[in-house]
C-alpha cells in the first residue's frame, strides 16, 4: 500500500480515504484545545489546521516566521506566507519568537516532519549518505527544527515510513530526539521532554518508558504490524497488541478535503 493509494476497504456506506489523509487526521487529534503548537510546513501544517478546523478551535498555530494564533483559511505555501500574518493575533521578531517563547519552554508541543528519523526518535534534515561536506543528497537544513526538538514541552513528529525513512541511526542529527538513550537530552541541557510520538502513514510509534526506543503503539484499519516492522530499518518494536485508530470521521475528511483543495487552487493561480 503506497502512502497516497485509498485504503479502499471500505464497505458500503463507509468512508474511502487514502493514507495520508488518515496520517494527518491521526497527527490533529495528537493536538488538544488550548494547546500552543509551533508548527512546520508540510503534513505538521496540514495536521495543525485540520486540528483548528475541527475540534481545537483555541489551538494558539506559532510559526517560525514570528506569527502568533494564525488562523489561515488556506495551507501556507511557506512560513513567510502573508495569510499567516494578515490573520495572526501578534507578529513578533523571529528573535523573539525563539529567545522568549520556544526556549524558556512556553510552548506546548513542537510538530515537526522529518527526511530520516532513527529508533531513539533522532531528526535527519540536513545530509544523506556520504559525509557533511561529499553527501549523496544534500537535504533543506535544520531551519528551527533543533531549537524547537530542544526547549518544547513535547515534540509530535509526522512523517511517511519506509525503511530509508526509518533508519537505525540517522546519517546526520540535526535535531535531537533521544540521542542514544535514556540520559542523554539531560547531558546536553535540553530542557524539552522530547519527542512523545511518531505518526506515519501506518500507525502510531510512542517511546518505551524505560529504554526510550520507538515502539509500534496503534496501527490504522487494514494495516498490520508486520506491514510496519517491514517498512523500519531497525528491528522495531511491538507494544503488546497494538490498538487500531479509528478511521476519519466524514466531518474530519470534509474539512482535510476543503483545506486541500483551497491550497491546490492557490498554486495554480
Amino acid at each position: 500500500m503506497t502512502s497516497q493509494a485509498a485504503m479502499n476497504r471500505a464497505g458500503p456506506g463507509e468512508l474511502a480515504y487514502t493514507a495520508d489523509e488518515m496520517m494527518t487526521v491521526a497527527a490533529a487529534r495528537a493536538l488538544r484545545d488550548g494547546m500552543t503548537c509551533f508548527v512546520g510546513i508540510g503534513l505538521p501544517s496540514v495536521a495543525a489546521n485540520l486540528a483548528r478546523a475541527t475540534h481545537a478551535p483555541g489551538l494558539v498555530l506559532i510559526y517560525e516566521s514570528g506569527t502568533i494564533g494564525a488562523k489561515p483559511t488556506q495551507l501556507p505555501l511557506s512560513i513567510g506566507d502573508g495569510i499567516l500574518a494578515e490573520t495572526a493575533d501578534a507578529v513578533v521578531s523571529v528573535p523573539e519568537i525563539f529567545n522568549y517563547w520556544l526556549q524558556p519552554g512556553r510552548i506546548d508541543v513542537g510538530f515537526l516532519g522529518a527526511a530520516q528519523i532513527d529508533k531513539f526518535g533522532n531528526i535527519n534534515t540536513t545530509v544523506i549518505g556520504g559525509d557533511y561536506r561529499g553527501p549523496r543528497v544534500r537535504l533543506p537544513g535544520a531551519g528551527g527544527a533543533p531549537e524547537i526538538a530542544a526547549s518544547c514541552r513535547e515534540v509530535i513528529v509526522v512523517v511517511r515510513q519506509s525503511s530509508r525513512s526509518f533508519v537505525e541511526r540517522v546519517d546526520f542529527v540535526t535535531s535531537v530526539g533521544y540521542g542514544s538513550g535514556p540520559g542523554d537530552r539531560e547531558r546536553l541541557g535540553l530542557t524539552g521532554a522530547g519527542p512523545k510520538k511518531i505518526i506515519t502513514d501506518l500507525g502510531i510509534l510512542e517511546p518505551d518508558p524505560v529504554t526510550l526506543e520507538f515502539a509500534l503503539t496503534g496501527v490504522y484499519p487494514g494495516v498490520s504490524a508486520a506491514a510496519a516492522k517491514e517498512r523500519t530499518g531497525w528491528d522495531l518494536a511491538v507494544a503488546g497488541e497494538p490498538g487500531i485508530i479509528a478511521g476519519p470521521s466524514p466531518a474530519e475528511l470534509d474539512a482535510l478535503r476543503s483545506f486541500q483543495a483551497l491550497g491546490s487552487r492557490q498554486r495554480s493561480h
